[in-house]
């Protein structure tokens, strides 16, 4: 039997139709005909000397041979496509695609994308924002800023700043807080993003820290940090703020730290790429550029008395 491979085109057209099942749905997807579909998998059956599909009246079923071939076809393609990917972002030059959590890239990405493209006009960003862990080949991206403890095997991985959280209000209920006791009468904001992180960095944390009986777990819940703290803006209550979602706030006097109480977390953000990308000129470029904003952070610890949450205890 020979070994020889049929023509690409064949195998492509095979694993479009075994996939969907459909002779149609897979023409319409590699945008031929149905006619020249079935002349590619004929074509195929041909060299292979046996079918790989069974004809019924409205559709169709995968062989014995046909089984055999599916899978190793679909996993070629995928990685033929994984390689294309990777081929065509290193000779790309002028394009970086990040992906990061929602609430990052809403609350510090996205608003500070003006500096870098005035810094960097010949490069152009493009954000994914998902909580999911992506793939670099599959997803095709270039970036990931990474919050959590550090797994990144294989990748070239660097901190870039570390997470610290303290009470954050709007300034109209600032005025009634003059001790961290005068929490427990007002709403407080609870964020369920961090709920991984172990130890706790949630409001009892911070209030046994303080010397205080945990509060009530009652209060507003959101899924996402950025919904809690656009409450907190409202006016909403008081939402136990990550520096890294809030620096803008507290800059521009939306937002208010009443206390000079903060917790930190052995968490924190990570630049990852494949290793090797981070010396392409581009990606070096945001991956210095992003180092000098997340110094802003720094402005905000002076006066600040920092406790881990690892030494809180569970209370």
């Amino acid at each position: 039997m020979a070994d020889r491979l049929p023509p690409l085109t064949a195998l492509r057209a095979f694993e479009a139709a075994a996939r969907h099942l459909s002779f149609s749905q897979a023409a319409a997807e590699l945008n031929v005909t149905p006619a020249a579909l079935s002349f590619q998998i004929k074509s195929l059956e041909e060299h292979l000397g046996a079918p790989v599909f069974r004809r019924l009246n409205r559709a169709v079923e995968l062989t014995e041979a046909g089984h055999a071939l599916a899978p190793g076809c679909s996993d070629g393609f995928a990685r033929l496509t994984a390689a294309w990917r990777s081929a065509q972002r290193a000779s790309d030059t002028h394009t970086i695609t990040v992906t990061a959590g929602p609430a990052l890239t809403a609350k510090w990405l996205a608003p500070r994308m003006f500096g870098f493209a005035t810094a960097h006009p010949e490069i152009e960003l493009r954000f994914s924002a998902s909580l999911r862990i992506m793939d670099f080949d599959r997803d095709a991206i270039d970036v990931a800023i990474r919050f959590g403890y550090a797994r990144d095997e294989g990748m070239f991985a660097v901190p870039i700043a570390r997470e610290w959280l303290t009470p954050m209000v709007a300034p109209v209920l600032a005025e009634q807080l003059e001790s961290p006791a005068d929490l427990a009468r007002i709403p407080l904001l609870h964020q369920e993003d961090t709920a991984f992180l172990k130890p706790s960095i949630e409001w009892p944390a911070w209030f046994r820290a303080a010397g205080l009986e945990p509060p009530p777990m009652t209060g507003p819940r959101f899924s996402q940090a950025d919904h809690a703290i656009d409450a907190a803006l409202a006016g909403g209550g008081a939402v136990l703020g990550r520096i890294s979602l809030t620096s803008g706030a507290l800059r521009d006097g939306q937002l208010v730290a009443p206390f000079d109480l903060a917790l930190t977390t052995e968490a924190h953000y990570r630049f990852v790429c494949p290793s090797g990308a981070e010396t392409r000129p581009h990606i070096a470029a945001f991956l210095n550029w992003i180092r000098a904003e997340a110094e802003e952070f720094d402005v905000f610890q002076k006066g600040r008395r920092f406790v881990a949450a690892a030494d809180v205890g569970s209370g």
